[in-house]
Formats: structure tokens, C-alpha cells, sequence
């Protein structure tokens, strides 16, 4: 399955070392040139650029096709993921922001976002999603504690 990133699922599994998730997980990974550009930022941590200097080989940048109006409303990363996302055959799109999500979903795009892929990794044994969520909160995530007590309580 091909997978399209937004710009924080990438940042946030990074910032965690568990980047590696991606390529195990998914036979393709692709991000559109705004994601580059805003994991690029100055304001992006040091790590984030740190690992861009040496981009994976796994990791495919596109340039998306022409942005309808309809989605003006979202970031440039999230716009162009969805878009990207919707010239994929059966594809995936990465996204944590709920108003992304939902317009994306909307669209017919299969939507997770950063604790779906983390979810996934830990039903097939990759990680341990208690050590991971704990390192999450490392980070500047923001995720419902709620959704995160009921992911874990669904781990035996």
C-alpha cells in the first residue's frame, strides 16, 4: 500500500525514532513538495533537519497536481497531501489535524494520522505503543488522552 504524508505524521515519528515505521509498514512512502519545504523551515527542531540532509532513499517527493479552491482553507502540506493522495490507487493519507482529516475523508481518502500508524506498528509487533506514546509526549503532540488510553486498552 502507498502512503502520503502531511507534514506532522513525519515530523512527530522523527522526533521519536521511529521513522523507520514507514518504510516497513508501507510499500511506498510519498510526500508532496510542501511538506518538504515546511519540514525545511527554520522553525522545524533540529532534528527534523538533520535527518532531511540525508533523506532516506524510501522517502518519494511529488509535486501535486492543481489544488482545488475547496481546499484553499487548509495549510499548503495538508492541501497538497490530499490532492497527491487522490492521483494514489488505493492509498493512504497521513494527516493529524482534524480539519484535514475531515475534508479528506470527505474526498473518499482512507485517513490515519500519526498514533494510527503507531497503532498499526504495535498490532503487528514493531513497537511497544506504551514506550511509543511515551515518547510522543516528549513532543509537542497533541493528542486526546482519551484516544490514547483507548488504543492502549485494546493492546493485550
Amino acid at each position: 500500500m502507498t502512503v502520503v504524508s502531511n507534514t506532522s505524521p513525519l515530523n512527530y515519528l522523527v522526533l521519536i525514532e521511529l521513522q523507520q515505521l514507514l518504510p516497513t509498514l508501507f510499500s511506498r512512502v510519498l510526500v508532496p513538495e510542501a511538506v518538504l519545504r515546511e519540514l525545511r523551515s527554520p522553525a522545524a527542531p533540529a532534528q527534523i533537519g538533520a535527518w532531511l540532509d540525508t533523506t532516506p532513499h524510501w522517502l518519494e517527493s511529488r509535486v501535486a497536481a492543481d489544488i482545488p479552491t475547496e481546499l484553499r482553507q487548509l495549510g499548503p502540506g495538508e492541501r497538497e497531501a490530499i490532492v497527491l493522495a487522490e492521483s494514489v490507487d488505493d492509498g493512504l493519507v497521513l494527516l493529524d489535524e482534524r480539519r484535514a482529516r475531515g475534508v479528506a475523508r470527505q474526498r473518499g481518502l482512507a485517513v490515519t494520522g500519526t498514533l494510527g500508524v503507531l497503532d498499526l506498528a504495535a498490532a503487528r509487533g514493531l513497537v511497544d505503543l506504551a514506550d511509543a506514546f511515551d515518547r510522543l509526549s516528549r513532543t509537542n503532540f497533541r493528542g486526546s488522552p482519551r484516544l490514547l488510553r483507548s488504543l492502549l486498552n485494546k493492546r493485550p
